[in-house]
């Protein structure tokens, strides 16, 4: 089995594409500028947001963001 793990750099420009396939260019751009100033803890963010969280919720959130999105094309 061959595992291929992307690249951070490819991982960002997916993310602004879709960032700016939702949102218009300049609010794209104020968000990915905020995204880099850095301040906080992200550790401590992380598990504030995603406490509840477990591999199989993302996945059924995952697959009702894909379904509709699907739905909207």
């Amino acid at each position: 089995m061959t595992l291929h793990v992307i690249s951070e750099r490819e991982i960002s420009m997916e993310a602004a594409q879709v960032l700016i396939s939702h949102m218009s260019p300049s609010k794209a751009a104020r968000f990915l500028a905020s995204w880099q100033i850095g301040t906080g803890d992200y550790l401590v963010l992380r598990e504030q947001l995603f406490q509840q969280e477990t591999v199989a919720s993302f996945f059924t959130q995952i697959k009702q963001f894909e379904d509709d999105n699907e739905k909207q094309q």
